[in-house]
């Protein structure tokens, strides 16, 4: 048995069983466009293990054996060395395996994997030292940005107060104010957790809208909205629906509900899309 290495969650055991090994081609892996914020966000929210490894050793699966893959891609079993550590509870072998579908090149070649490094997004496996991808694109090439990046995303992820995943509005509403153009938007939103996050936009006669994010039951005026490629600017940008429910609408009156859909309208346009 492989010694344990500890803070990292055990990931999935295997779906298949792979055929005698195949000689690998010879060709030098060539890796696909980086992921932007938002792939790797998604990929990271959804894996309770990240980590970097070194492969040691790929075989191709007998195509008998993986009928669901399309002729342009191969699947591989991947023997890999554990190099860091980046998210897990549990403990994890030094040395791990996992499937993995790959396209082919331009030949119909298997591009040669060994020694390459990638960083892993996976989920806890059933037996030591095998681990599931929580997706086809969750082996990433490893680079020094993206190490950084993602090391970032999931120090944010896993922070206490981190904004919790976004599940839809709750409530919204528009309390007008004593001028003509003052008013004032809070949208409520619901969470996986259950914890506080609104929406509060301001408007002043001769100045341009304000709006900001709590993540508490109190309403800070002077919070900035989320920056573009941080964990909260994802969880409403990637979340947020593209209109507010009726129901969801509860100010005293219609055009006061029209006030609140502007409102809401303009967070969107201020977030702008889920990319990037």
């Amino acid at each position: 048995m492989p010694r344990a290495l500890t803070c990292l969650a055990v990931a999935t055991a295997l779906a298949t069983a792979v055929s005698p090994a195949i000689p690998l081609h010879a060709q030098g892996f060539q890796a696909p466009p980086a992921l932007d914020y938002v792939a790797l966000a998604r990929l990271a929210d959804t894996a309770p293990v990240v980590l970097k490894v070194q492969v040691k050793k790929a075989t191709l699966v007998d195509a008998a054996r993986a009928p669901d893959v399309p002729a342009s891609m191969a699947r591989l079993f991947v023997e890999a060395q554990v190099m860091n550590l980046i998210r897990g509870k549990a403990g994890v072998s030094e040395s791990i395996r996992y499937l993995v579908d790959i396209p082919r090149d331009a030949r119909g070649k298997v591009p040669k994997l060994k020694k390459a490094q990638f960083l892993l997004f996976a989920r806890s496996g059933t037996r030591p030292g095998e681990v599931q991808l929580v997706a086809k694109d969750a082996q990433v090439p490893w680079t020094p940005a993206a190490d950084q990046q993602v090391r970032t995303i999931v120090t944010e992820l896993v922070a206490p107060g981190a904004p919790p995943a976004i599940r839809g509005i709750r409530e919204a509403l528009h309390v007008r104010g004593n001028l003509q153009g003052e008013g004032e938007t809070q949208i409520f939103l619901a969470t996986s957790t259950g914890d506080p996050v609104s929406i509060t936009v301001l408007r002043r006669p001769g100045l341009a809208a304000r709006w900001a994010v709590s993540l508490t039951e109190i309403v800070d005026e002077a919070a900035a909205p989320p920056r573009k490629g941080t964990l909260l600017w994802y969880r409403l940008a990637c979340s947020l629906p593209a209109q507010v429910p009726a129901r969801a609408l509860v100010s005293d009156t219609p055009a006061d509900n029209d006030l609140a859909r502007r409102d809401y309208n303009f967070v969107l346009e201020q977030l702008g899309p889920c990319r990037g």
